[in-house]
């Protein structure tokens, strides 16, 4: 029985796998822009985590003698309080932009993670079971994925309230079906190998296969997925909130932001551009991660 468990254990965790999964690491790792994007977003992180705790100014608090104060760059009429300028109602843009950059942040990476449980648990299963099991779930997700996200996303939060749970569930659900499937691609290819069948010959069960023989095997794969998922993710989050669908007022994000900044693209452009700058950078960062993981 002892011998049993030891190749049990020895069949369940391959060697092969997780030296794959250092080599697509340490490859990645190994790529310039890799190491860019990763340095970039952790800046960005960092900045919006803890800037605004050990600030002074409130993003949410109006200073009408200090309206449409342009950014310390442009030259002329700045201050040294508010480097980045101010706002139609006075309020500082570097605290709002860090603020909107943290709620972006949120509501992508907690997106993503929701996305990621629904689809590998669904793509796990069907790949795994097949027969009728398999059928059943990809036709449930050939149905979801025939819904745009975004219209789905408008149509579900123009009737309930945008709140931020809400705006993660609506998001996170309409997005699963692309992990179930890619899930589902990596398992058909892996279940009839001949670790899989060492497994079930010792007498491992199917939960025990899946989850801690498959599943670990087949994250490197969705890994670069989800790290440009987070990335469309604040995109939406960004859309949402530019149609008014997403974090409510006077709560600021950069979707609500360059909404109100639009109709001041004339006179104080700085308003609607800076929350455009800091989601550009904050993207560029995850795309340049994703291509270099995606390669490796």
């Amino acid at each position: 029985m002892t011998d049993q468990t030891t190749s049990l254990a020895a069949v369940t965790t391959p060697d092969a796998e997780n030296s794959v999964s250092q080599r697509i690491l340490s490859g990645a790792w190994s790529s310039a822009e890799f190491r860019i994007g990763f340095f970039v977003f952790v800046f960005m992180v960092l900045i919006a985590l803890f800037y605004p705790l050990f600030s002074s100014i409130d993003p949410i608090a109006m200073d009408v003698r200090a309206r449409m104060t342009p950014p310390l760059f442009l030259g002329e009429g700045w201050s040294w309080r508010h480097p980045l300028g101010t706002d139609q109602l006075g309020r500082d843009m570097l605290m709002r932009c860090l603020v909107g950059l943290r709620y972006s942040l949120l509501i992508g990476l907690a997106t993503v993670l929701l996305m990621l449980a629904v689809g590998c648990m669904v793509g796990l299963f069907a790949g795994y079971r097949g027969g009728l099991t398999d059928t059943v779930l990809m036709r449930i997700t050939d149905a979801q994925l025939s819904i745009p996200m975004i219209i789905l996303a408008i149509a579900i939060l123009g009737v309930a309230r945008p709140t931020i749970p809400a705006i993660i569930l609506v998001l996170g659900l309409s997005g699963w079906p692309v992990y179930a499937r890619v899930m589902r691609s990596v398992i058909l290819a892996e279940r009839n190998k001949e670790y899989v069948r060492g497994a079930t010959v010792l007498g491992a069960s199917d939960l025990r296969i899946m989850f801690l023989l498959l599943l670990p095997i087949c994250l490197p794969p969705i890994v670069f997925v989800a790290v440009l998922d987070v990335a469309r993710m604040m995109i939406f989050e960004a859309v949402l909130g530019f149609l008014g669908l997403g974090v409510q007022p006077p709560t600021p994000t950069f979707g609500n932001i360059i909404a109100d900044g639009r109709k001041y693209l004339v006179n104080a452009w700085w308003i609607a551009t800076m929350p455009g700058i800091f989601l550009l950078v904050t993207l560029l960062s995850l795309n340049l991660m994703g291509a270099a993981l995606e390669r490796a």
